[in-house]
């Protein structure tokens, strides 16, 4: 339970009649007295351009927009996925923030008209993944969802959430939009979560093997940093469809061969996750990295690019960055504790489940045995053992929780909220522990279970793109 793992879009015809009334107000209040320029009419002269053409009978005079040309354009479906649409205003938005985004990480920008391919591809495919959580009930509420956006504000330094705010809108960040991409991405996470991590199973004979592999092809403690490109296959794809993703990562690598640059290349050909981060994966144990990749990489040096490899999921070319050895003993500060968990619900609102487990704080104070407590009210599956969670590693349970615990010495008690719902922790004792072979099973099962994921989750991908009806007009309303 406390593992951290990692739009209701209106109807076409009330999304077109919005649109249409939005793009009539932007043309015919563009020629009002002193009315504002708009972003969506940069060429329709201002009160000041009319007065400064009639002092100067010269100058070329800009051609009269047709107020109705001028909506066709603005509200243009661009692509119909299921009942659902995107416009050519939604593409234009993201194509200017990922372009941004580019620019912020100076890389080079692909083709126009392939930046806007591969992310109308990426919009198409977000689009598909919320319309299935709706089908299917998956939902991030408002306080989930504040819980998330505090958390990012303090990974980044931020001491508030109004500072971070602040510092995303003078950054021309849209908060109310940034807010409903964070929830989009939560939901994202937990569609993967349920209808693929969870029903992964790995044996132990699995990570045996896994492990005797590194051994042999001498991986064992190397950590590579890499970039990724990969060009996806569809499930049961013709060989027709087969060879021709196979010459777009030809082509991208024969690109990168010339000279140009991988972040720009991934950007503009990429289908994975990362692509538009320039296809960087950060770095990764040699015991994450499945073999098929690793065999290429053990014969890399830093800064050198892979060949097209063959994967179930597509074709994949990779840049080994840097490359660093890792091997040496991991000792790590181990917390024995327990807690009592108040679930957070529709039916149990967050102001009643901190009033319970408050009143359960102030029992245990006046001396109630907190196993017994655990037993009588916690709802975590710890309950039966009196909230007893054995030995804890760094990063094992969700940020707050963990917070929290590392500031108690054994024997107190403290309460913290989190995306489940209000805990009681108590610490017991701490140890320092030398778990470097149990990390090494620890990260061959994560590499097992990452490479088994990915892989699902592409199948799964595939599989609802494939049930979907897209039709696309990108190209009549350029």
């Amino acid at each position: 339970m406390l593992v951290d793992n990692r739009k209701k879009m209106m109807p076409i015809k009330t999304l077109a009649m919005c649109c249409l009334l939005l793009a009539a107000q932007a043309v015919y209040g563009a020629n009002a007295p002193q009315a504002a320029k708009t972003t969506h009419q940069p060429d329709v002269p201002q009160s000041g351009a009319a007065e400064e053409e009639a002092d100067q009978p010269e100058m070329e005079t800009l051609p009269k927009l047709d107020p109705q040309q001028q909506i066709g354009k603005i509200d243009a479906v661009i692509a119909v996925v299921n009942d659902d649409v995107i416009t050519r205003h939604e593409l234009e938005e993201r194509v200017r923030e990922v372009v941004r985004q580019l620019r912020k990480q100076d890389t080079p920008l692909p083709a126009a008209d392939v930046l806007e391919r591969q992310i109308l591809e990426r919009m198409i495919t977000d689009m598909l993944q919320e319309q299935y959580a709706r089908e299917t009930g998956v939902r991030v509420d408002d306080t989930q969802l504040n819980l998330a956006i505090t958390r990012i504000a303090q990974q980044n330094n931020f001491p508030s959430l109004a500072e971070f705010r602040t510092r995303l809108e003078a950054d021309g960040v849209n908060y109310k939009k940034f807010r409903e991409e964070i929830r989009s991405e939560i939901i994202a996470t937990r569609l993967r979560e349920r209808e693929v991590e969870s029903k992964l199973a790995i044996s132990e004979g699995e990570i045996d093997n896994y492990l005797a592999n590194k051994a042999r092809i001498g991986s064992a403690g190397e950590e590579f940093h890499l970039a990724h490109i990969m060009v996806v296959v569809p499930e049961q794809a013709s060989a027709e469809k087969i060879q021709a993703a196979r010459e777009r990562a030809e082509q991208a690598l024969g690109k990168l061969k010339e000279g140009a640059d991988f972040a720009q290349v991934a950007a503009g050909v990429s289908d994975a996750k990362d692509a538009l981060k320039g296809g960087d994966l950060g770095w990764r144990p040699g015991d994450s990295i499945p073999p098929l990749f690793m065999n290429e990489l053990q014969n890399m040096k830093t800064g050198q690019i892979s060949a097209v490899l063959r994967s179930a999921s597509g074709f994949h070319i990779f840049k080994l960055v840097e490359k660093r050895n890792a091997n040496a003993p991991v000792v790590i500060t181990q917390t024995h504790a327990r807690h009592i968990l108040i679930k957070t619900s529709e039916i149990v609102p967050e102001a009643e489940a901190k009033k319970r487990i408050m009143e359960i704080k102030q029992n245990i104070e006046a001396g109630a045995d907190f196993a017994e407590q655990a037993k009588r009210y916690s709802q975590d599956g710890s309950a039966q053992q009196g909230g007893d969670l054995d030995w804890i590693s760094p990063g094992q349970t969700v940020p707050e929780f963990e917070e929290t615990m590392n500031k108690l010495q054994p024997g107190q008690i403290a309460t913290v909220q989190s995306q489940f719902g209000w805990h009681l922790i108590q610490v017991l004792e701490r140890r320092n522990a030398d778990v470097s072979e149990k990390q090494k099973r620890q990260r061959a099962r994560m590499a097992i279970g990452t490479f088994k994921s990915d892989e699902l989750f592409q199948d799964w991908l595939r599989q609802l793109r494939d049930r979907a009806f897209v039709e696309y007009h990108l190209e009549e309303n350029k």
